[in-house]
């Protein structure tokens, strides 16, 4: 039976100012998780989302930084371990960004600058992560992928590479340190009513079988779930939450 959560353990979501990210920090705060909230230009509504948390009885900070900068990992960790009191012990890597383009007119930096966001810090941020966890015999890593991934869309050869990517290092990550008490699994969203997917063509929408987007709070909950002490014996695998999209 997997070890239940310390009481000192905090969350840590990166991209968590606005749509998803902000989802799954309202969602890990109602399950007693202190959550450090990570923006890099969010400030007011990062500041917004504390204060609501807040409200509803949680704790939260908001910390800045840039989750493509090597020496971010340590930073974000420390910064939310002094200002919540203990080590990180859930961390949801959800930061991301898309440079749409077909395959043939991606320039360098279009492929750079998501493979290092989408995966970069995924896995940056998750080795940093990973002493803690092991040391406390108790982790919760979830990684946001996409149906992007596993399933073609033209137009996003970038973003499908990185997605993809996450759910592989996913696997093996999470089979790596399954003895230790600490699970890695990824949430891959389908098409979710955000910001981020506003000028998605109605053609793409339309290929939904539930006739419908998903909402950010959808995702949050498989997020809570996986994060949770119920979810122990889940690890190394991915959960889709698309609408039947990916069938």
């Amino acid at each position: 039976m997997s070890e239940a959560r310390p009481p000192d353990a905090c969350a840590l979501v990166t991209g968590g100012s606005r749509g998803i990210g902000a989802a799954i920090a309202r969602a890990l705060a109602a399950d007693g998780w202190p959550v450090a909230i990570n923006y890099l230009t969010g400030a007011a509504a990062a500041a917004a989302l504390v204060g609501e948390i807040e409200s509803a009885g949680g704790r939260a900070v908001a910390i800045a930084g840039d989750v493509t900068d090597p020496a971010s990992p340590a930073a974000l960790l420390e910064a939310a371990q002094n200002a919540l009191g203990g080590p990180v012990l859930g961390l949801i890597n959800n930061a991301g960004v898309r440079a749409d383009g077909l395959a043939l007119s991606l320039t360098d930096d279009d492929w750079r600058i998501v493979l290092d966001t989408n995966l970069g810090s995924t896995y940056r941020l998750t080795r940093a992560a990973l002493r803690a966890m092991i040391r406390a015999r108790f982790g919760r890593v979830v990684n946001i992928a996409s149906v992007v991934g596993p399933r073609a869309n033209a137009g996003q050869a970038n973003y499908a590479a990185s997605k993809a990517a996450v759910i592989a290092f996913t696997k093996t990550a999470g089979v790596e340190v399954a003895r230790r008490g600490v699970t890695i699994n990824a949430v891959a969203p389908g098409l979710i009513a955000t910001d981020m997917t506003a000028d998605i063509p109605d053609a793409f929408r339309d290929r939904v079988p539930a006739a419908r987007p998903g909402t950010p709070e959808e995702v949050a909950s498989a997020v809570a779930f996986l994060a949770s002490d119920r979810a122990g014996y889940i690890t190394a695998s991915t959960v889709y939450v698309d609408g039947g999209l990916s069938a």
